[in-house]
């Protein structure tokens, strides 16, 4: 049998050989077909490479805020550490405090565009992200950063909140968009033609008035004029506390007369300080404002607040809000500081003369008339 060990041994040696001219062969074909492909510019129906699967990140900054100017390039750092594509960067201007800029990152392809700077910021940039489905994330640099408050966001510390933008969670969250109806004549604004205004259902349409977005709190009387009169000097030195300050020179105000109609409700008549429609109701200092505001809950929580007996009643009122962020109310009717809760999706007020009216801080003016709305799910946002 040695001859036919002899015989397998020299098969298997042919058929080797054999499998290596083969692949030789194919490996020479393989070669001249890409050198052809390249000579041509690429064969018709080839493969472009693949995009490359990481985030594009744009971060839509306010120089003014103290610090912004000197993140970049700690940003830039942080995402070359990160294995990361090269962060687009692109700064606000008095003339466009975000939503051009944002919309510009959403063109040139962003998957994440961040809100870096305070409320006005945070606004601006919402306002174009709304309906992208794209995440927005913040680095909160501000005065009150209420939504970063409301969100358990990293506040004050600018690499715990990049650290969030690169590695958090996106969340689906509601906004709230408020409009004025009504200006007062001292606003120097035309007003708007009430009967050609139906109720708001859905977003306004053309001609309708400007709609603004709150994700936070909007507001009439009280606490819109205590945000008018804070001083930015102040607000630059001591934070969130100048608008405390400032709402000391209006606790003896008038009380307002207002109509207020919740949905499709019957309109009631009520005396109050301030009225305030909120999506979320966490404040700066701790303070809790709206303990049933859930900001995905597809709804708004509205406050009335009234006081009366001068100190007393506002020393009362502000123990009210103290102890409600403890989950305490004080149900008794005959109080002289008071809040009064409710929720509804679409809220009008009107008010006697005009108040100021106020959206996340920013002040819209003296408004006769105000109209807000929920908007449901409208806005991503990245969280811990």
């Amino acid at each position: 049998m040695r001859w036919e060990l002899w015989l397998a041994f020299a098969a298997l040696a042919v058929a080797l050989v054999a499998l290596v001219l083969v692949l030789s062969l194919r490996a020479q074909q393989d070669r001249q077909r890409r050198a052809a492909e390249r000579e041509a510019g690429g064969a018709p129906g080839a493969e472009e490479p693949e995009d490359d699967p990481r985030e594009l990140v744009a971060f839509v900054a306010n120089p003014s805020k103290p610090g912004v100017p000197a993140l970049e390039a700690s940003v830039r750092t942080a995402f070359a550490e990160a294995a990361l594509p090269d962060p687009l960067w692109l700064e606000t201007t008095i003339e466009d405090p975000g939503v051009g800029q944002t919309r510009t990152a959403l063109a040139r392809g962003a998957d994440v565009v961040v809100a870096v700077g305070g409320d006005g910021t945070v606004r601006a940039v919402a306002e174009a992200m709304v309906g992208s489905g794209r995440p927005m994330g913040l680095i909160p640099v501000g005065t009150g950063n209420l939504l970063a408050r409301n969100l358990d966001l990293p506040v004050g510390d600018a690499r715990a909140a990049l650290r969030v933008v690169i590695a958090g969670a996106d969340r689906p969250v509601d906004v709230g968009w408020a409009r004025v109806l009504r200006w007062a004549e001292e606003h120097g604004e035309p007003a708007a033609d009430l009967d050609r205004i139906p109720p708001v259902t859905a977003a306004a349409g053309p001609g309708a008035p400007k709609e603004h977005i709150f994700l936070v709190i909007a507001g009439l009387g009280f606490d819109a004029a205590m945000v008018a009169d804070a001083d930015d000097v102040l607000k630059a030195k001591v934070g969130w506390m100048a608008y405390f300050v400032a709402g000391i020179r209006h606790l003896h105000g008038r009380r307002m007369r207002a109509t207020i109609q919740l949905d499709d409700q019957p309109p009631v008549d009520a005396r109050l300080r301030s009225l305030m429609i909120g999506n979320c109701g966490r404040l700066p200092g701790g303070i809790t404002l709206l303990p049933d505001a859930v900001i995905d809950d597809g709804v708004l929580d509205v406050a009335a607040v009234d006081t009366r007996g001068g100190i007393v009643g506002w020393a009362q009122l502000f123990g009210e809000v103290v102890m409600q962020g403890f989950g305490v109310r004080n149900e008794l009717p005959a109080k002289i500081g008071r809040i009064d809760h409710t929720r509804a999706r679409r809220v009008r007020v009107r008010v006697e003369g005009g108040e100021q009216a106020q959206v996340d801080g920013d002040v819209l003016g003296q408004a006769v008339e105000l109209e807000c709305r929920v908007d449901p799910g409208a806005l991503v946002v990245r969280t811990a």
